[in-house]
């Protein structure tokens, strides 16, 4: 279990991230010696949770002009 100080994870941020990530182990991050954040690393599912929503939103080129149709609030 590695465990850093909030000020060294501060200074240290990106070669942590960088390890947690090749090392596939959480670190604990502490202030004044109490937890206040453990950073793990992703799941192995999330490209295929992110490449699951592609081609999932429907693009609507004009959604601000006015409608031929009455809306109930109009009347």
């Amino acid at each position: 279990m590695k465990k850093y100080g909030a000020g060294e994870f501060k200074a240290k941020c990106l070669g942590i991230l960088d390890d947690v990530l090749r090392e596939q182990e959480a670190v604990y991050i502490t202030k004044r010696g109490d937890l206040v954040a453990v950073l793990v690393p992703p799941p192995a599912q999330v490209e295929d949770l992110v490449d699951s929503l592609k081609d999932s939103v429907i693009l609507e080129h004009d959604i601000v002009s006015p409608v031929d149709e009455a809306w109930d609030a109009d009347r």
